[in-house]
């Protein structure tokens, strides 16, 4: 099988557009209880390129999760738009899997069948679809847990599990809304690992939504800042650190790790005071 630097540049160019994320102007509104208009994020533009690993960081409630949602098109955005490889979403945007922060995995479900419910749905034949989940398992450390449920694993078993899920069916855009953040602090880290080790192989686009600085910087090509809500973008870092990465805990600890770490505090720590002092005076 030809390489992609065999491929024709036109196959090149269009399997790269078709990973393309530009947000434009994107707004969305709800209506609160009261039925009063709430503005959760106010003209966000964001461009992340195909393969790009992104992170978004900001203060709670600045609407991190409600642009994820925007790209994914399972919300509809109130102004503004979200393409996905040069196509305005509208419905459920083809090629994108999402990893919650909650376990998305269905408990009745052993481990096996979990993984290989993705390709299933996309009418891959059943002993193709088993023999790639186990394939995933393997890939992702869980050979011989295939006849497992949800509850007889640990929580970075289970994130395990939900990585496989969400990498099966090679998407060209991976939706990550605060993967790891229920893990203790030596599982996140293993989780990091292994998730840079696979989106090196596969090279998808990536959204991914953390509240950890370090864990932002240690994973991605940019990290944006939003502002406390209504949430818009702030500022922009672009990561200059080497790839491959290696061991995420090893890099920490170098000098451009920590001068990026501090700029990006710089901006953040204003969002999150000014969203801190928001939610105190509304408590008192």
């Amino acid at each position: 099988m030809a390489d992609d630097s065999q491929r024709p540049s036109a196959l090149r160019e269009g399997a790269e557009d078709a990973a393309r994320i530009q947000i434009t102007g994107l707004t969305k509104r709800y209506l609160t209880p009261k039925g009063e208009v709430f503005t959760a994020i106010k003209d966000v533009a964001l461009a992340i390129e195909p393969g790009q690993f992104c992170s978004i960081v900001g203060p709670t409630g600045c609407g991190k999760s409600t642009t994820l949602a925007q790209v994914s098109g399972l919300e509809k955005p109130s102004e503004g738009s979200v393409s996905v490889g040069n196509h305005v979403v509208d419905g459920i945007t083809n090629g994108v899997s999402y990893m919650f922060q909650a376990d998305a995995l269905f408990p009745w479900k052993t481990v096996l069948n979990n993984v290989m419910m993705g390709p299933v749905l996309l009418g891959t034949p059943k002993r193709e679809a088993t023999d790639l989940a186990r394939d995933w398992l393997r890939r992702v450390g869980l050979a011989g847990f295939e006849d497992r449920y949800p509850h007889q694993l640990s929580g970075g078993m289970r994130k395990r599990v939900a990585m496989a899920a969400a990498l099966i069916n090679n998407p060209r855009i991976l939706l990550m809304d605060e993967p790891f953040g229920a893990l203790d602090v030596q599982t996140k880290a293993i989780m990091q690992n292994e998730l840079l080790q696979l989106w090196e192989e596969l090279r998808p686009s990536v959204l991914f939504i953390t509240h950890d600085l370090d864990e932002a910087v240690a994973l991605s090509d940019r990290v944006v800042v939003m502002t406390s809500s209504p949430g818009s973008v702030k500022d922009v870092f672009d990561i200059d650190l080497p790839r491959p990465r290696g061991n995420v805990q090893h890099i920490r600890h170098e000098d451009r790790f920590l001068e990026l770490q501090e700029q990006i505090w710089e901006s953040l720590k204003d969002e999150v005071t000014r969203a801190y002092a928001k939610t105190a005076g509304a408590a008192a």
